[in-house]
């Protein structure tokens, strides 16, 4: 997960000691879902370092990285080049999705500003107030970042619409995908259809609302 010069530099800017470590991760480096940062601060919680200094170390570390480390990162809109919230945002509608990853991972590279503006969608988020709205907005900024970045033939688009997906979604960098349910509404045999497209290491998990 980590290269060791590099988790020997971020536990030295942290002002750890040196110890044996030993991390295991279920998804890829290169994912697009976080799997990078969430290993450097498990890294600086195993060596009792999870203070305040921890963002800007993981931003030292990686050149770009995500809100990992706040209490509840999915409700901040995140600067992930600067490593600081730019806002908090409302709760989000409780949805589930399924998803996986499609193709090679895709290392972040910080220097790499080829995205899509997706400014606008920011307030549309603040007021989604139902799955279905928060689906819609996640859709077209997985749109955007499609037509931008590819890949043309991606087959989330496609999957979401013959499941019944309320929306897809996909990392802005890497090669994570998913579609967007209400709770309770995936269907059986999503999982399949996932892998029989190409995704890898599909799964199901739920995010916003409450527990």
């Amino acid at each position: 997960m980590l290269d060791t010069g590099l988790a020997r530099a971020f536990l030295a800017r942290l002002g750890a000691p040196e110890g044996r470590f030993v991390l295991r991760a279920s998804m890829p480096a290169g994912g697009g879902a976080g799997a990078s940062t969430a290993a450097l601060v498990a890294l600086a919680r195993a060596a009792r370092r999870d203070g305040p200094g921890l963002a800007a170390a993981c931003l030292a570390a990686e050149g770009a990285t995500d809100p990992l480390m706040e209490p509840d990162p999915q409700s901040v809109l995140w600067a992930p080049r600067a490593a600081r919230v730019l806002a908090r945002l409302a709760p989000l509608p409780r949805v589930e999705i399924v998803g996986g990853f499609l193709g090679a991972p895709q290392r972040t590279e910080p220097a790499d500003l080829r995205f899509p503006d997706v400014a606008d969608l920011v307030e549309a988020v603040q007021r989604a107030g139902s799955a279905a709205a928060l689906a819609r907005i996640a859709t077209r900024s997985a749109e955007r970042c499609t037509a931008l970045r590819g890949p043309a033939d991606d087959p989330t688009p496609r999957l979401a619409r013959a499941l019944g997906a309320l929306g897809h979604l996909r990392a802005h960098t890497g090669s994570a995908r998913g579609l967007i349910f209400a709770p309770g509404t995936i269907p059986d045999h999503a999982e399949a259809a996932l892998r029989e497209a190409g995704l890898a290491q599909v799964l199901r998990f739920a995010a916003g609302g409450p527990a």
